[in-house]
C-alpha cells in the first residue's frame, strides 16, 4: 500500500511487569475470552501463539524488518487498554498508572531490547499527555529524563517527544528548548484530527474553518518547522467510509498543509477491527485502512489519494536538488499535468507533474519554457500561453484557506482554478467564499507546493517523426 513505517504501540507495563510480559499470547487471549481469535492465531501464526507477549512484540518488529518496513516504538499508555481520556490514570506524570520512575525504566528496557535492530528507527516517549495534572514544568523535568534514558540505552534511534493537551500543543518549546546532551536526533510530534475541533468543519464554512484551524496548528506546533525542528504528525485519520462530512472537509485542509509543509506523518490506523476494545469483541474500526476481516482495503480511492504524500516533495537529499513548484489538488491527491503542448491541462500523479515557478509578478510559469498558466473565462479550460502580462495570467491565493487560486479577466471578472467531472483544469466563478456552511470548496482548493524531487520534463520531444508529445517523465 506504499507505506514504509509502522508506529507500533506498546504499554509501559509490558516492559516493566514480568507477570504481563511472560503471559503467552494464548494465555492472554484466554483471559479475555477470545477463543475464536486463538483459533485464528493457531491457523495463521502458529509460531507465535505460545510466545510470551514481549516475545510476540519482538516477532512483529522482526516480521516488519523482513519486509523492509521501519518501526517507531510508541509508548502509548501504561496500563493496557484503549486510549485516551483525561481520567484514565494514564494521562500525565503522577497519575495512578503513570509513575515517572517506572516510565524511565520501561523506556530504558525497550531501548535496550531493540538496540542494534536496524529497522527500529525511533522511539516515541509518550502518547498524548493530558489531564488535570499536566503542566509545563513537569513536562520539561521528565521528558528530558526520558529522552536521555533512551539515548543512553540506544544512541541509534530518533527520540520523539510529544506535547500537551492530547499532543496538540508544543508552543511552549519556542520559549524554552529541551536541555539535552545529544543533538541531531530530536523530533517533535503532534496529533491533528477533524474531531480535534468538534464539529466545526461541518457546521462552519470550510474556508473559514480551515484558515482558523491551520493558524492554530501552526501556532501550537507547526511553527517548529519554520525554526528548523523536525515535526512528525504522528496521528491523523478519518472515517474511511467517506460519509463523514466533518472528516471529509478536514482532510482536504490537512492534505493541503501536509503537502505545503512536507512533514512526516502516521495515519491512524491500519486495523480494520479489534480482537476486543472497551469490552466489545470484534469491534469494527471505521478509521481503519483495512476492512473488518483485514482482507481488503476499506477505501481504495483514499489509498490512491494519499499516495502523493507518501514520498517527500522536498528532499531528503538536496545535493542535486532543482527547486521548483508543483500545483497540488488536495481533494484528489493529484497535481496539474499537461497531456501535450497543445492538449488540455488536467490532473495526474504528482510524480508526472511539470516543474513550475511562481514569479513575484504572480505568474505561474512552466520552468525552462515561456509558457504560463492562463484563464479564458468561466467554464473555459485552463491553458498555457506565452503572453504572460495579459489579464487572466496573474494568480494569487485568496480566501481564509489560502487555497483558492484566482485571477482577474479583462472584463474585471474574477475566476478561480477548478476541475470538471473528468479532472480537466477549468476556471469558474470562485465558490464558497462566504460563510455558507453548505458549500464545499474542495474542487477549487489548490496548493502551490515547493518541490525538489521531480525532474523538469522537456516541453518538446523532437524526434525524426516530429513527435510533439511531452517526453515521458522519470523520477
Amino acid at each position: 500500500m506504499g507505506f514504509n513505517c509502522v508506529r507500533l504501540t506498546w504499554p509501559l507495563f509490558l516492559a516493566t511487569k514480568q507477570s504481563l510480559a511472560s503471559l503467552t499470547v494464548r494465555q492472554s487471549f484466554q483471559r479475555l475470552g477470545l477463543l475464536e481469535s486463538i483459533a485464528g492465531f493457531q491457523a495463521n501464526n502458529p509460531s507465535m501463539v505460545d510466545l510470551p507477549l514481549i516475545s510476540a512484540y519482538q516477532a512483529v518488529v522482526s516480521g516488519l524488518a523482513d519486509n523492509n518496513v521501519m518501526v517507531i516504538l510508541d509508548n502509548h499508555l501504561s496500563k493496557p487498554g484503549w486510549c485516551c481520556s483525561n481520567f484514565d490514570g494514564n494521562g500525565f506524570f503522577g497519575d495512578e498508572y503513570f509513575n515517572p520512575d517506572l516510565w524511565v525504566q520501561g523506556l530504558t528496557q525497550m531501548a535496550t531490547m531493540f538496540r542494534g535492530v536496524t529497522n527500529v528507527v525511533g522511539m516515541s516517549l509518550r502518547n498524548e499527555l493530558r489531564g488535570p495534572k499536566q503542566n509545563v514544568k513537569d513536562w520539561y523535568r521528565y521528558m528530558q529524563k526520558g529522552a536521555e534514558a533512551v539515548h543512553s540505552a540506544n544512541p541509534d534511534v530518533l527520540v520523539i517527544v510529544s506535547g500537551l493537551s492530547y499532543d496538540t500543543d508544543l508552543s511552549f518549546v519556542l520559549k524554552q528548548e529541551l536541555e539535552l546532551t545529544f543533538t541531531g536526533k530530536l523530533v517533535f510530534e503532534m496529533h491533528w484530527y477533524g474531531f480535534t475541533d468538534g464539529s466545526a468543519w461541518e457546521t462552519g464554512s470550510p474556508n473559514q474553518v480551515c484558515g482558523r484551524v491551520v493558524e492554530s496548528v501552526m501556532r501550537r506546533g507547526g511553527v517548529l518547522l519554520e525554526k528548523g525542528w523536525p515535526l512528525f504528525v504522528s496521528e491523523f485519520g478519518v472515517d474511511q467510509r467517506g460519509t463523514n462530512v466533518n472528516d471529509n472537509r478536514y482532510l482536504n485542509c490537512f492534505f493541503g498543509l501536509a503537502a505545503e509543509l512536507d512533514f512526516d506523518w502516521a495515519l491512524w490506523t491500519l486495523v480494520g477491527s479489534y480482537y476486543t476494545r472497551q469490552g466489545v469483541i470484534g469491534l469494527e474500526e471505521f478509521y481503519g485502512l483495512l476492512n473488518w476481516n483485514w482482507c481488503e482495503v476499506r477505501n481504495s480511492s483514499f489509498l490512491q489519494r494519499i499516495s502523493a504524500l507518501q514520498s517527500p516533495f522536498q528532499g531528503p537529499d538536496l545535493t542535486y536538488a532543482r527547486p521548483h513548484k508543483v500545483i497540488f489538488h488536495p481533494a484528489t491527491g493529484l497535481c496539474i499535468v499537461r497531456v501535450s503542448v497543445f492538449g488540455p491541462l488536467t490532473l495526474g500523479p504528482c510524480t508526472e507533474s511539470d516543474a513550475w515557478s511562481y514569479t513575484p509578478q504572480k505568474t505561474l510559469i512552466m520552468k525552462e519554457t515561456y509558457f504560463c498558466l492562463q484563464a479564458d473565462g468561466p467554464g473555459e479550460p485552463g491553458k498555457l500561453g506565452i503572453i504572460c502580462n495579459e489579464p487572466g495570467s496573474k494568480w494569487e491565493s485568496i480566501s481564509d484557506s489560502k487555497m483558492h487560486l484566482s485571477t482577474k479577466l479583462g472584463d474585471g471578472t474574477t475566476v478561480c482554478l477548478d476541475i470538471d467531472s473528468s479532472n480537466n483544469i477549468v476556471t469558474n466563478a470562485c465558490k464558497c467564499l462566504s460563510r455558507d456552511n453548505k458549500c464545499d470548496p474542495g474542487s477549487q482548493w489548490f496548493k502551490i507546493v515547493n518541490a525538489t524531487n521531480i525532474s523538469t520534463r522537456p516541453l518538446l520531444q523532437i524526434s525524426s517523426n516530429l513527435d510533439l508529445n511531452g517526453a515521458e517523465h522519470a523520477s
